[in-house]
């Protein structure tokens, strides 16, 4: 099984390290490739889509799973598929859209694969509704430290473990996900404008629960009795009866658009303070203040920055950091705080989003908590960046909110037990499961996870 030597980053593009990069064609080649990881582990990986470093071993091995994409079979009365780790939800979309399906979750991409959706225990627009990926996984198979290959269902300590674990449990190899049946691809879509935070919060918290998916566009830039002014869009799958009649003939059809990505290196001083803030007044005036039933593609819904292959080159040389954090219901003060604060430091993130959790996952590493949680993108080379989001850390962990380590670039890992109070107990399975720290990424050595 041939290996190369190359630089491995994340979707920030923020830390790259050099890695023997490995990829996998069969399940034999999986179990040799953990079995040959060496001194320094290995971590599987997916597309690549963790902003962080994750999915990166520094002079170790690094796994590519997606040579690991099949889908072995679709139960289309029941609602499930049993398909390869490495299959991504944009394929998964394209097979079982057709058939009247749709993943029970994604979240702002549709490349990610299946393993990378239970390692990170992705959540959604829908979490208030649907919980996170892993909580409609009804089985996978795990390729743990010994070579050997485990069934793991829910209710156990290791699939616990291995829900938003990292990859650090072990390499998935196949699940087993239940879906959701949709009768079109398009969404029907409200929209309406929010005068600031606290009008925000109200609408979300008296309405959310007419609807499947919702999140908010929030500025992050604007000031005074404007701070947390947002737009905010909900909707649902659109009935058949909803479309035109000139689409009703081929209701499923999935075709979602692509523009041509930006050049290799966009230059410097492109997302500033002033050409952030032109494009946020810019999109929160042209949104319409209250419009219901509009008709939208899943894709422009779901995935709108998909659309723009290599989107992430637009933050230049530099890269840049997406920072997420979850406070609990009742600490709406410190999410005040925290964006009043973001809005004094002038952050220039056009890519800032507000949602409502819904229920706890049992992920021990999973992020989601029901609470606020809000999604912000900085240009990595921001002056004093480091030191302010350090600051933010420290509230959060104070408010007993987290930050998401599948975002994550830079956490100091002593705010870490605070913010995952099952982190003892990862630690305590990952020791037993693997003492020879054969699963091992940047991350984990970051955070001593």
């Amino acid at each position: 099984m041939p290996a190369e030597t190359v630089s491995v980053t994340g979707w920030g593009r923020t830390a790259p390290s050099t890695a023997r990069l490995i990829r996998p064609r069969t399940y034999e080649e999986a179990v040799t490739a953990v079995r040959d990881a060496g001194a320094r582990g290995s971590i599987p990986r997916g597309l690549g889509r963790a902003y962080g470093d994750a999915a990166q071993n520094a002079g170790g091995a690094v796994l590519d799973m997606t040579g690991l994409d099949q889908i072995h079979a679709i139960d289309v009365s029941g609602g499930s598929v049993l398909c390869d780790a490495g299959v991504s939800l944009h394929h998964l979309m394209e097979v079982l859209l057709p058939l009247g399906w749709f993943v029970p979750v994604t979240p702002g991409t549709r490349y990610v694969t299946v393993g990378g959706a239970i390692g990170a225990d992705i959540h959604g627009k829908n979490h208030h509704v649907s919980g996170s990926f892993s909580r409609h996984v009804v089985s996978l198979e795990l390729l743990t430290a010994d070579g050997t290959v485990r069934t793991v269902r829910p209710g156990t300590a290791l699939f616990d473990a291995t829900a938003g674990g990292m990859g650090l449990t072990g390499v998935i190899l196949t699940a087993t996900v239940r879906l959701h049946p949709v009768r079109t691809t398009l969404m029907s879509v409200d929209t309406e404008r929010a005068t600031d935070l606290d009008d925000l919060m109200a609408r979300l918290t008296a309405t959310d629960h007419r609807y499947r998916y919702s999140v908010a566009w929030i500025d992050l830039l604007a000031r005074g009795a404007a701070t947390g002014r947002a737009v905010l869009t909900r909707g649902d799958h659109a009935p058949l009866a909803a479309l035109p009649a000139r689409a009703r003939s081929t209701p499923l059809s999935f075709r979602p658009a692509r523009l041509p990505a930006p050049p290799a290196y966009v230059p410097q001083g492109l997302l500033t303070r002033r050409t952030v803030g032109l494009f946020n007044e810019l999109w929160y005036r042209r949104a319409p203040r209250a419009r219901t039933g509009e008709l939208q593609r899943l894709s422009a819904f779901f995935h709108p920055l998909d659309g723009v292959p290599h989107w992430n080159r637009v933050y230049g040389r530099g890269g840049f950091v997406q920072y997420q954090f979850v406070v609990g219901h009742g600490r709406e003060e410190t999410l005040r705080r925290i964006v009043g604060r973001i809005a004094r430091h002038r952050c220039p993130s056009f890519l800032a989003v507000l949602k409502r959790f819904g229920d706890a996952d049992p992920g021990w590493l999973s992020f989601p908590v029901p609470g606020w949680t809000l999604a912000l993108d900085i240009p990595a080379d921001l002056p004093g960046l480091g030191a302010f989001l350090d600051e933010l850390d420290a509230e959060v962990a104070a408010a007993q909110g987290r930050v998401y380590l599948a975002k994550d670039s830079r956490l100091r890992p002593d705010l870490l037990a605070a913010m995952y109070p099952r982190l003892d107990d990862f630690r305590t399975l990952r020791a037993e499961l693997d003492p020879r720290g054969v699963f091992v990424s940047d991350l984990a050595r970051r955070l001593t996870l």
